[in-house]
């Protein structure tokens, strides 16, 4: 496989670090293709825990080639801060790392504008980090700043201070105690932030290209799920980019035509962060043990995730939307304690049975879940390396789960350690 692309089918929170940090191996460069410091991949490997955001998962692999495209938006200071992190971990981060020179920056003015946006009436349940200010900001042109345009003092001088008049006259009629933000102070800290992020600027688009044209191996990594994708999730309780493998072209400037598998990554049962419908939410004492032993708190945000059901309805929806070949699941250990599990294989919404997922988020916020019952397994599995050595009952679990997705299970997670992986069929 030259070009492959793994993508979360659900909301978020898959684990499509621990994914991408096994599939890194067999390949030569890791792309990251959108979001921003609101995604958080944990990665475990011999016991020692990375935490990530910015940097594509790859970078914990000495000889391979990092790059942070053109979809995403960069917060140079967290930026910064991970790298620093990554090498007092003694990861190297140097010539492995490229950022694309078209990547648009998130300012200080971007969190402002998000954390009033939050606290008004309708708000979706965002990180605050102005990962959505920042892409309106692209989308309308006129007051988005890119990378590279960090590199060229004297038109990012001109430019910002034109944004941040405009910000600060926004602003201030939002919220009248506002203080306002200093053009040339924040010129001052962004031009010391420039500079230290110069030798990894580039335009990765071109380097991708060059890459394809010497047969180097490529693997896209897209943060959240697909169920937060700005065109195709649960709209608008969604991200505000592309999260589903339709941002990967846009994302990076390599052609969709070019990727030769795309990799599904799905959880045994599923989750979701802040707010928006979730048909199988269990707000029970099982959602509690489910949070608890899955450690479901977001890697960025440190918030209790809601959990629930697997649901066979948005998986397959999923699924199909970003053509994926194969699915990988994981946290199939958490599931092992339990009696008997449920998956929902369709809808009832006003006594009408559904077994599509609905466009709009209110009615299927109004959709009640149809459930078929598995048995348990009722035994540790986190040491399982081939799939003969799953319980009967875990293995007709993942066979039900790729029945009703309709697409093969190719990986099994069943701990977060990168040894505690089954690969089905090889």
């Amino acid at each position: 496989m030259g070009l492959t692309c793994v993508v979360g089918l659900q909301w978020g929170d898959e684990a499509k670090g621990k994914i991408v940090d096994l599939l890194t191996g067999e390949h030569d460069v890791v792309v990251r293709f959108q979001g921003g410091a609101n995604a958080g991949h944990t990665v475990v490997s011999d016991g020692r825990k990375y935490k990530l955001s910015l940097i594509p998962t790859g970078i914990l692999h000495p000889g391979k080639i990092c790059v942070i495209a053109n979809g995403v938006v960069i917060d140079p200071v967290s930026l910064l801060k991970e790298i620093e992190s990554l090498r007092s971990a003694d990861v190297e981060v140097g010539s492995n790392l490229l950022i694309s020179d078209r990547a648009h920056v998130i300012f200080p003015y971007h969190a402002k504008e998000e954390e009033l946006a939050e606290e008004a009436a309708g708000a979706i349940g965002t990180t605050r980090r102005g990962i959505g200010p920042c892409y309106r900001d692209k989308v309308g042109r006129t007051h988005g700043i890119r990378v590279g345009d960090l590199l060229r003092p004297d038109y990012f001088r001109s430019r910002l201070r034109m944004v941040v008049e405009f910000k600060n006259t926004t602003l201030a009629a939002a919220a009248p105690s506002f203080s306002p933000f200093s053009a040339d102070e924040l010129f001052e800290q962004y031009r010391t932030l420039a500079e230290k992020i110069r030798p990894y600027v580039t335009d990765t688009t071109d380097y991708l290209h060059q890459a394809m044209d010497a047969d180097e191996r490529i693997l896209f990594e897209g943060a959240q799920g697909t169920l937060l994708d700005v065109d195709h999730g649960t709209y608008p309780y969604v991200t505000s980019s592309n999260s589903s493998a339709c941002g990967l072209a846009t994302g990076s400037g390599v052609p969709a035509n070019r990727v030769d598998r795309f990799l599904g990554v799905i959880k045994a049962y599923t989750t979701r962060v802040g707010k928006g419908p979730f048909p199988t939410e269990l707000q029970d004492a099982v959602g509690d043990q489910i949070r608890d032993r899955g450690k479901e708190y977001g890697t960025v945000t440190g918030r209790p995730r809601r959990c629930g059901w697997f649901d066979a309805v948005v998986t397959r929806y999923s699924a199909r939307l970003n053509g994926v070949n194969g699915l990988a699941v994981t946290l199939l250990d958490v599931l092992s304690e339990l009696d008997e599990l449920a998956i929902c294989v369709a809808y009832v919404h006003h006594g009408e049975r559904l077994a599509t997922v609905p466009a709009d988020a209110q009615t299927l916020g109004e959709c009640q879940p149809i459930y078929r019952t598995k048995p348990g397994w009722k035994r540790d599995i986190s040491g399982a390396r081939k799939l003969a050595d799953l319980p009967s009952q875990a293995r007709d679990y993942l066979d039900t789960m790729a029945e009703l997705v309709g697409r093969p299970v190719q990986i099994v997670s069943v701990g977060p350690d990168r040894k505690q992986t089954i690969r089905v069929g090889g």
